[in-house]
């Protein structure tokens, strides 16, 4: 007997999990369809989550081996075993991925293993180990997600030219790694491997890393990655990889003076983007409309071309971030529960997890310049906050920026110590249409990092206190 829903959600990532969760404790009789055979998506499976765990491994082996000393803990003989670290990533991922069955079970979500395919606007039809299961649904939601693109001519194999997901289960430390990309992930991946011991080269095509983050964040995290051993290539255009051997020749033109250059390497990491992935789901059979970049087109409500079918996260516009497609899911959850569901694109955070860490949310300079938005700007620098000096992680700096006449904040930019997490008081700051007066005249405690956002907010009208 074919099964019934309120809501089936095609997708078990960030923003199709949270969906289903939201809509089924609002009353709604919900399904969510899995073709990977563990719920969390590609966040949890193969980026946010396991990345993050390499991340933090990486920087403890890398202070051990070359800061400790210089704070009076003595150690011998730091060895790295690469099998035991990738293991820990792997139960991380395990754990967290069964805990996401669990929350399902409690809020009684079906979890529909298979290939979800669109047969009408009502019926879908999943495809799992050879069998076929027909399901009605009322509304569903597409959230499917993106995957890796790599450049013309280049095949990515996972084993010698690797995706990120590739990046996260290498079984030895390449001796020299070529990182194609200068974003989050290249970064972060390259970042990675760097503090394990690799000699790592990021080429970049533009003329600046992180491109769409404030340019002065950009120019100061290239030379803190700099000093830390990593090389860049900027303004170059990779034109091809080939294998010599056992190993790999990356070869890159120079975008200004057409200069051809190339490096030897072990590995190579196509970081240069991600596409929605959408192939399979009968889109065009049934009228899902996509635009010149592939992904769907939905109105202010999330709704496609199709008023009873939804979208969300990395299928549609916007930044591809996991925290994104969450709000996205819930907002769509809670419009089908005849709320009013919705997503303030204005304060959405992006952070860079290396070390130090990047974290931006608002507007930057540029984007003021463009707009014709007349701003000021407050800067603290790491150096003079008590906390980051005596735990020797004083590089980087708070950057606040303020409109001219309301004093309303309206971008904020960190690069240096825990940012990731302090972004989010500046991220609720401006939720609720802060000014800079309203953040520093905020009580912080001392001493902590987040005494630098206070300081920042001070020095927008000039008055900071410790610089």
């Amino acid at each position: 007997m074919q099964e019934n829903f309120d809501l089936l959600v095609i997708g078990g990532g960030p923003g199709g999990y949270v969906c289903a969760i939201r809509a089924a404790q609002l009353g709604l009789k919900t399904g969510c369809i899995e073709s990977r055979g563990t719920l969390g998506g590609t966040c949890l499976n193969i980026g946010c989550i396991p990345s993050k765990s390499l991340l933090n491994s990486s920087e403890m082996y890398s202070k051990a081996k070359n800061n400790f000393s210089n704070i009076g803990i003595e150690t011998d003989n730091i060895k790295l075993n690469l099998k035991k670290m990738m293991a820990n990533k792997s139960k991380s991922v395990q754990v967290l991925t069964k805990g996401v069955e669990f929350l399902f079970k409690k809020n009684k979500v079906s979890y529909i293993k298979g290939k979800g395919v669109l047969f009408s606007k009502n019926d879908v039809v999943v495809y799992n180990e050879g069998k076929k299961t027909s399901y009605k649904a009322k509304n569903i939601v597409i959230a499917t997600g993106s995957c890796s693109v790599s450049l013309p001519g280049i095949n990515i194999d996972e084993k010698n030219i690797i995706s990120s997901t590739g990046a996260l289960s290498l079984e030895q430390v390449p001796e020299k790694l070529i990182v194609i990309g200068g974003g989050y992930i290249g970064l972060e991946m390259g970042s990675v491997w760097a503090r394990l011991g690799s000699e790592v080269t990021v080429i970049e095509f533009l003329d600046h890393i992180i491109p769409g983050m404030d340019r002065e964040i950009s120019k100061e995290f290239q030379k803190i990655l700099t000093k830390q051993g990593i090389k860049f290539k900027l303004d170059h255009k990779v034109t091809n990889v080939k294998a010599l051997g056992n190993k790999l020749k990356v070869n890159f033109t120079n975008n200004t003076n057409k200069k051809e250059e190339n490096i030897d390497c072990d590995k190579v990491l196509v970081s240069i983007g991600r596409k929605p992935y959408t192939e399979g789901l009968n889109l065009s059979k049934i009228g899902v409309q996509r635009d010149k970049k592939g992904r769907i087109e939905v109105n202010k409500k999330f709704q496609t071309s199709i008023n009873n079918i939804y979208a969300i996260g990395d299928v549609i516009k916007g930044p591809m971030l996991a925290h994104k497609s969450e709000e996205e899911g819930i907002a769509v959850a809670e419009i089908l529960a005849g709320q009013s569901g919705h997503v303030n694109y204005d304060v959405i955070p992006g952070v860079i997890y290396t070390s130090p860490e990047v974290a931006t949310v608002g507007k930057t300079e540029e984007e003021l310049k463009k707009l014709n938005v007349s701003y000021k700007i407050g800067k603290f620098p790491f150096l003079a906050n008590s906390r980051a000096k005596v735990n020797n992680e004083s590089e980087g700096f708070v950057k606040i920026l303020a409109d001219s006449k309301t004093d309303k904040v309206l971008g904020v930019h960190i690069i240096g110590p825990h940012c990731g997490d302090m972004i989010a008081e500046m991220g609720l700051a401006m939720e609720f249409g802060a000014s800079s007066e309203d953040i520093a005249r905020t009580c912080h405690a001392h001493p902590t990092h987040t005494e630098a956002i206070k300081e920042a907010a001070l020095a927008v009208d000039k008055r900071p206190i410790h610089f």
